[in-house]
């Protein structure tokens, strides 16, 4: 959002501080729909509060989400059903969660978190044949396109806000209580590097500030 004016930009924080909506969770949906019916085990990378994992715990054997923050991570467990197929780990994305084969990834917002390159190559060896990664990511805003997809998710942002919110003001979500830090790399730079690692990866700059990564990896 940096390409905004200053002005616009700080009308907007002013927004969506008095009427939060989850960007992220937005997508949840999207990645689902990338994803088999069914299918065995699944990791969520910076799982947070837990909603993708307890929204893939519908149609996976087993799910485990990862995230280096403890205080979130005991929220999850908090709001998750111990009934449910879904366990997590609090600790390194890269370092501390279990080395799979998964047959699903997932990552949402949290790859900008991470050494880019390194990460990728993580998820990729961790990848069962035939497994599917579904990221959705932050950029760093660069051109004129992105600027674009920017001042048009400007209004977009408001009316999500108000519907989501019926207009009053709200407190924020769980999933949006995390620590965050600003993306450096382009889009042209992550896909630049995610094709190389990736060899036939889809990206696509989405709304909301947002680029999603659907990768499968060929069966054995």
């Amino acid at each position: 959002m940096a390409l905004l004016s200053s002005r616009v930009l700080a009308a907007l924080h002013r927004f969506n501080a008095a009427h939060p909506w989850d960007h992220n969770a937005h997508y949840h949906r999207w990645i689902m729909r990338r994803l088999p019916r069914r299918f065995g085990r699944a990791l969520d990378i910076g799982s947070g509060s837990g909603d993708l994992v307890r929204l893939l715990a519908t149609r996976a054997e087993s799910v485990h989400g990862v995230d280096a923050d403890p205080e979130i991570v005991a929220r999850a467990r908090r709001l998750t059903d111990p009934s449910a197929p879904v366990s997590y780990t609090v600790g390194d994305a890269l370092a501390d969660a279990p080395p799979g084969p998964w047959d699903v990834i997932t990552c949402v917002a949290a790859l900008h978190h991470l050494p880019f390159a390194e990460a990728l190559a993580h998820l990729r060896e961790r990848l069962a044949p035939g497994g599917t990664l579904v990221v959705v990511g932050c950029y760093a805003e660069r051109t004129a396109t992105d600027r674009l997809l920017g001042h048009v998710s400007v209004p977009l942002n408001v009316a999500t806000g108000w519907l989501k919110n019926r207009g009053r003001g709200a407190p924020r979500p769980d999933s949006m209580t995390a620590p965050t830090r600003p993306p450096t790399m382009s889009f042209a730079e992550i896909t630049d590097e995610s094709r190389g690692l990736l060899p036939g990866a889809r990206l696509r700059r989405r709304l909301f500030w947002r680029y999603t990564l659907v990768w499968r990896r060929p069966a054995a």
